[in-house]
């Protein structure tokens, strides 16, 4: 039942893709900040009570809601899982802004190219060249396409036999409260850093690993074993490493911003990244993609047959 849900919800979601702005998310997103300004009293367990009062209502309803129409009808049961993960996974919900930087590139349109991707990733992108967009593109691409794809297929399988499709919503609802509450010293949101540390841990290695496997084997083994823990946040550096030598080029390395010269360590081997790439990654993420489909039917057949 997982792999039908699965490959219904991304279907649905080619066919008709949802925004990450849609009224879920900003609704979430606004609950979010409210509580990191009401509930934030400068103490680590404010920041593990406002994280288990955002996220474990959510949990509840999705398992629950599951678990009442599967007393129903199965089908029912399935449309609600097709529901959840389209909301909480899909290609389109990072692919959109990938898709429009390629055009721009391919189309000499370096501004408008700066513009989106300073938009995407809300870094500072004026100065950057063209190869420094290409490489800041692949790079966010990768990172998104584990936190809408892969980190959500992982946890919604993981725990879909008992609690339907809660473990994706969880997923998805950690890596927001992370995004708004981690990551910057405060001890509220250190909850939220630890507790994606742990939900990637697992995950974010089996990503890389399909990296490796789908793209150039070897040179993805050798980045990981060799350049990953150089990088400033190292499960990324792992699933960035493995991406960059299955692909066969350089990410990382020096970015011009704010006036100066921003130097991060290099990652993968072969060409520096440029504007050719792009595609190139995007059928990576697609065909690790299928290689996870391919994994969990052939365990789901198992299952069966057991």
């Amino acid at each position: 039942m997982s792999i039908l849900s699965l490959i219904l919800a991304l279907l649905l979601e080619q066919l008709r893709p949802i925004s990450s702005r849609n009224p879920l998310y900003l609704g979430f997103i606004r609950t979010a900040n409210g509580m990191g300004r009401n509930l934030n009293a400068g103490e680590y367990r404010n920041g593990v009570y406002a994280w288990l009062l955002a996220v474990v209502p959510l949990v509840v309803i999705t398992a629950g809601g599951y678990w009442f129409l599967l007393r129903y009808n199965v089908f029912l049961a399935i449309a609600w899982d097709v529901l959840i993960l389209y909301f909480t996974m899909g290609f389109r919900q990072f692919s959109h802004a990938f898709t429009k930087i390629s055009k721009a590139l391919q189309a000499d349109d370096l501004n408008t190219a700066r513009s989106m991707l300073g938009d995407w990733t809300g870094q500072s992108t004026s100065e950057l060249n063209e190869d420094e967009v290409a490489r800041l593109t692949i790079e966010q691409g990768v990172i998104d396409s584990y936190r809408y794809v892969f980190g959500t297929i992982f946890w919604f399988v993981a725990l879909a036999w008992i609690a339907g499709p809660a473990g994706a919503v969880a997923y998805r609802a950690a890596c927001l409260l992370q995004q708004k509450w981690g990551g910057h010293g405060d001890v509220f949101g250190r909850f939220a850093d630890g507790v994606m540390d742990i939900l990637d841990f697992i995950p974010i290695r089996l990503a890389a690993i399909s990296f490796a496997v789908v793209g150039n084997f070897e040179d993805a083994v050798y980045c990981w074993r060799s350049q990953a823990q150089q990088w400033m946040d190292q499960d990324y550096g792992i699933l960035l490493a493995s991406a960059a030598g299955a692909l066969g080029v350089r990410l990382g390395e020096a970015l011009h911003q704010d006036h100066t010269v921003k130097y991060r360590p290099e990652l993968g081997v072969g060409e520096s990244a440029n504007p050719d790439y792009l595609a190139s990654a995007v059928a990576l993420v697609w065909r690790a993609a299928i290689l996870w489909l391919a994994v969990i039917l052939l365990f789901s057949i198992s299952q069966w047959v057991a």
